[in-house]
């Protein structure tokens, strides 16, 4: 192990011993929102993945679809939802009416969802956030496949 591995590896141990309020700002430095319900351990290891990713560099696209593949294939967990259907430009702007409130959702230049200032990645999230509860989000901004490609 040459010394800037053995440095990550250290910096990747420490984790564990920071405070939650460091490794919170270790989060915010990486992610642009925070985890719905977070725990500990989910934090240190995309934390953990991060600080990798800016010593050595991010994985290939090549690499990233192949392990993905490998993933899927191999995976006893059944996804019910398929990648994403609707491919939104950048400043599309979606409207809602619920709760006697009319809710506005902004797709950002990333491809992500703006809502009262936070940001998502799905719009089932946005969904979740308006409601409370599950919902498909392109069925509760009532989208249909064939009116947001």
């Amino acid at each position: 192990m040459n010394d800037k591995q053995a440095t990550m590896a250290a910096r990747i141990a420490d984790l564990s011993r920071l405070p939650t309020a460091e490794v919170w700002v270790l989060w915010d430095r990486y992610f642009t929102s925070r985890p719905m319900n977070p725990n500990r351990a989910f934090l240190e290891s995309r934390i953990a993945y991060k600080l990798q990713e800016e010593a050595f560099g991010a994985l290939s696209t090549t690499t990233r679809q192949r392990l993905e593949a490998i993933g899927a294939k191999h995976s006893q967990i059944k996804l019910r939802a398929r990648p994403r259907d609707f491919h939104f430009a950048p400043g599309t702007v979606l409207l809602r009416e619920w709760g006697e409130r009319e809710h506005k959702v902004t797709v950002t230049a990333e491809g992500l969802f703006e809502y009262r200032g936070k940001t998502f990645k799905s719009l089932t999230a946005v969904a979740r956030a308006i409601t409370g509860t599950h919902w498909a989000g392109p069925l509760f901004f009532g989208l249909s496949k064939g009116g947001a490609q």
